[in-house]
Order: C-alpha cells, then sequence, then structure tokens
C-alpha cells in the first residue's frame, strides 16, 4: 500500500520546484527525490549528505564502482525502484550495460577486479544477515581492497539498505526506462545533494 505523505504536506516553494521539473523534464519528480523534500530537517537533509559523502565523496573507489555496489546491494534487497536507478546509474558511469548486468546476475563470473568482487560478496552477506564478520573483511582485503576501500563500501551499503527499505515502505513508483536513463544522467551531473 502506497503512503500518501509524498504525495502531499510540502511547502509552496517546494511544490513550485516539482512543477518546474515536471514541466522541464516531462517527468515527475521522483519518489527518492519527495522523500528528501518532506521534512527535510528530520531526514531528508541528512540522508543527502550522507549518500553524497558515500557515493561521490573522496574515496578509491570509482563512481562506476559505487554506484554498483548500490545497484548489487538494492538486487540483494530486490528493490525494483532503486535496482533500476542504480543500474541504469551504474551502466552509464561504466560506458557498458554488460559490465554491470552481468554482476548483477553473477558477481563470481562477472568482468569486474578481484577486490570489487569480493567487496560485492561482503555486501551481500551483510545485505542478507545485517553484520560482516571479521573473516569476511579480510577476505575483502586479501583480495586487494584496502582498508579504506571496505570503509567506505561499508557506506555504501549502510545507505542503500536504508534507502531500498524506505523505497519499498513507501512504495515508491517505478519510472520507465527514460525516466530512469534521465534520473542516472541526473545522479552523474550533479550527485545527491
Amino acid at each position: 500500500m502506497r503512503l500518501e505523505i509524498l504525495e502531499r504536506g510540502y511547502r509552496p516553494a517546494t511544490k513550485a520546484l516539482f512543477a518546474v521539473v515536471r514541466l522541464v523534464s516531462r517527468q515527475d519528480m521522483p519518489d527518492a527525490a519527495k522523500l528528501m523534500f518532506y521534512r527535510p530537517d528530520f531526514y531528508g537533509a541528512r540522508a543527502k549528505a550522507f549518500t553524497q559523502e558515500a557515493m561521490r565523496g573522496p574515496s578509491e573507489w570509482s563512481v562506476a564502482e559505487r554506484e554498483l555496489m548500490a545497484a548489487y546491494v538494492s538486487a540483494v534487497n530486490s528493490s525494483a525502484f532503486c535496482v533500476g536507478a542504480h543500474t541504469a546509474t551504474a551502466s552509464r558511469a561504466y560506458g557498458d550495460s554488460g559490465l554491470v548486468a552481468a554482476a548483477l546476475e553473477d558477481v563470481e563470473t562477472a568482468p569486474v577486479s578481484d577486490p570489487l568482487r569480493a567487496t560485492l560478496r561482503m555486501l551481500g552477506r551483510l545485505t542478507v544477515d545485517g553484520t560482516v564478520s571479521t573473516g569476511q573483511v579480510r577476505g575483502v582485503l586479501a583480495a586487494g581492497a584496502t582498508a579504506s576501500q571496505v570503509a567506505d563500501a561499508l557506506a555504501v551499503g549502510a545507505a542503500f539498505n536504508l534507502t531500498n527499505r524506505l523505497a519499498d515502505a513507501f512504495d515508491f513508483a517505478v519510472p520507465s526506462a527514460q525516466g530512469f536513463e534521465s534520473g542516472a544522467k541526473y545522479l552523474l551531473r550533479r550527485g545527491y545533494r
């Protein structure tokens, strides 16, 4: 059941922004963005800052790799909106939708680096189990990731385990392929601010 708070309760300036976005892009404001504008002092501003840092802050992981992590966590959680959004964004960032599809289909045979493969495995276990063991972290480090990369990947995992649950709880509308592509362009140009 879709909660109606994403359809009402905004300040007049925010409603005007939504109208401008709809006019310019011919797309409704994505529900993920609507959630950020609903009570921004309580959730939206903090969530945007955390996600921006995890996804676009300084990191040894590329933007494409972090977007793939977001898509992977979302796929493990079966979050349709987030899988579509971050698959489109990772595909555009890599310039290779086949690589992204392969990683989401079978991380073991995907054409990704060993550190990324081990990291995706760890994020998958975290998503399913809710914990990460010392052994899992050691496995990622042994595959060639740095301690900083592990920390950065865990931040991506935290951001998207939360976002996936909110997307599903609020029953985010799943846009068309064109809508996901527009969103991917925006995220790569502007980030999560």
